[in-house]
């Protein structure tokens, strides 16, 4: 039993032991969870709480009173959708820093790095634990674990704004203790800790940062390749360069697209944030900002490509009305004037059905509390409240979210491998999934086949082009040269134990091998000859069984001609 489990265990008092014994009796009998919970009422009031219902079934497993059973483990587990995507997500803050950016719309505390308030759930573990990289995800894991979900497949997700912007030996130091902490053992290095998590109890099977789209460059790319870095966050905010103008926001479009260029040419996952609302923006040029999104534009005099951000992931963030921003001295002068709950739920619902199949949307607002805003949309629930509106008009979203099997049984006989093909910018990507009859995602694999001809540097100066050019051939050509990029392999279901199974779940049933078979052949028919996977440190060792091995900043194998 977990050492948490057990010490927990000694607080409750016997009563609501005695009691939590009866219901988990009484589940195991064939009774609803809530009902058998129902019947048990503690005798001064109130019921047993799940996470009591967990610490006892540890304990009694432990006894050999009852037999690990994970279907029961699953019923009793508090909040199960957050490990339903096949993987635990622990997020952590890093300290208060000077951020480049000079956004109006971002709230400013001297106690959190900018853009986060001290209330926001994440910020608040964050701000209680002293920003300590191994205290933040220490507790977070032995949360997790105290409501019955498991976390040996964690993706850690680093926030905090603009990630370049510390200083390097500070973002080394802050993965390598994260890295301890999910080792359970002190390192001496970076390195250290990254071998010794390829077969840790806690394993980082995704690790994401989030910076800003002017601060993408070949040697940045490299350096967060060394950190084990797999996906990047950035704030697009904005398609339009009058609106990121109005917003101070200091970078461009063209920025953001090249940033999305590089990024997908160097494996990583991108995700974009997405602001309706901005300064200057209306209902109308918001749902047309949007669709810019997925569209790749060439300027037909020259050919240069204006547009194909085509993102992996999105959180769309309507802009919020906060009293300690540059906007909020807008709204007062009658400047500026936020959304209404009822016309963010209509933009919202009118663009949700149009997002493609390959896209995961990840958020649709911010978990600021609702204190905070000063007026427009103050619904936490804004998600929900979009999905009903869809619903209510007969159609559908097919992002990857909404798709997800989660919990439902997987019949792999009946499972149909999709390969759905797109362009954005500079490369031509393959979405290789397996879907159930009902249209449910059981699983997928990025696959990226680069073109490095890098014509969205071109409006760099030319000493600056020459550089990054030299970057690229300094850092990746050894690994990438002729490769085809993995970018992501995900299997969806309850998050598994490493080497387990489970009747009817998606995990661990040779979807994910099955997939890079397909990726090979699709690579080899193209002429590339080898293939190149962004690993995380701790799949590693699951590619290396599958015929990969150590390259530079990649995992590399070398495919056979026909």
């Amino acid at each position: 039993m977990p050492k948490k489990d057990w010490e927990r265990l000694h607080r409750f008092t016997p009563e609501k032991l005695a009691a939590a014994r009866l219901v988990l009796d009484e589940i195991r009998s064939g009774t609803s969870v809530m009902r058998a919970i129902q019947n048990h009422p503690l005798p001064g009031g109130g019921h047993v709480a799940k996470h009591v219902l967990v610490a006892v079934y540890h304990d009694r497993v432990e006894r050999g009173e009852i037999p690990a059973d994970p279907l029961l483990l699953a019923r009793i587990r508090m909040k199960p959708m957050r490990s339903l995507s096949g993987v635990t997500t622990v997020t952590v803050l890093t300290q208060p820093h000077p951020c480049p950016g000079e956004c109006i719309f971002c709230p400013e505390d001297v106690r959190m790095p900018k853009s986060y308030l001290p209330d926001e759930p994440a910020a608040a573990r964050a701000l209680e634990n002293k920003f300590d990289p191994f205290v933040q995800v220490r507790s977070r894991l032995d949360s997790l674990t105290a409501v019955g979900h498991p976390t040996d497949k964690v993706e850690l997700l680093v926030l905090g704004g603009t990630w370049n912007a510390y200083p390097a030996d500070y973002q080394e130091w802050f993965i390598q203790r994260c890295l301890d902490a999910l080792n359970q053992k002190e390192s001496l290095s970076l390195e250290e800790a990254q071998t010794a998590n390829e077969t840790a109890p806690h394993r980082n099977v995704g690790l994401s940062v989030e910076t800003r789209p002017d601060e993408i460059s070949p040697a940045i790319l490299a350096r967060l390749r060394e950190l084990g870095v797999t996906k990047v966050q950035m704030g697009a905010q904005s398609f339009n360069d009058a609106i990121l103008e109005n917003s101070r926001r200091g970078h461009t479009t063209a920025d953001t697209l090249r940033a999305c260029a590089l990024l997908r040419a160097a494996g990583f996952k991108i995700v974009l944030h997405w602001m309706p609302n901005l300064p200057g923006a209306t209902l109308d040029s918001d749902r047309e900002d949007f669709s810019r999104m997925w569209k790749t534009i060439l300027d037909q005099e020259d050919d240069t490509v204006l547009s194909g951000f085509c993102p992996d992931e999105i959180k769309i963030y309507p802009t919020q009305l906060l009293e300690n921003t540059e906007l909020y001295q807008l709204w007062q002068r009658g400047e500026y004037q936020p959304y209404t709950t009822e016309q963010l739920i209509d933009l919202i619902a009118d663009i949700k059905s149009a997002i493609p199949a390959y896209c995961r949307v990840n958020r649709i607002i911010r978990d600021i509390p609702s204190e905070h805003v000063v007026a427009g949309n103050k619904r936490t629930s804004l998600r929900q409240d979009v999905l009903e509106e869809v619903a209510r008009r007969g159609q559908r979203c097919r992002c990857i979210r909404c798709r997800e099997v989660r919990a439902e049984h997987v019949h792999p006989e009946e499972l149909e491998l999709k390969d759905l093909i797109y362009y954005p910018a500079y490369a031509e990507e393959h979405f290789l999934s397996f879907v159930t009859p009902q249209d449910r995602l059981a699983g997928y694999l990025r696959l990226s086949l680069p073109m490095y001809s890098f014509p969205p540097l071109t409006g760099l100066q030319k000493s600056a082009l020459e550089r990054w050019m030299q970057d690229w051939e300094q850092y990746f050509q050894s690994d990438l040269k002729n490769a085809a990029i993995i970018r992501e392999v995900h299997i969806y279901g309850q998050a598994l134990p490493i080497g387990s199974e489970k009747e009817g779940a998606a995990q661990h049933i040779g979807l994910g091998t099955t997939l890079l078979q397909k990726a090979e052949d699709i690579a080899r028919l193209r002429g590339y000859s080898r293939m190149a996977v962004i690993a995380a440190i701790g799949t590693r060792p699951y590619y290396a069984n599958r015929g990969f091995k150590p390259g530079n900043l990649y995992m590399v194998k070398d495919l056979e001609a026909n």
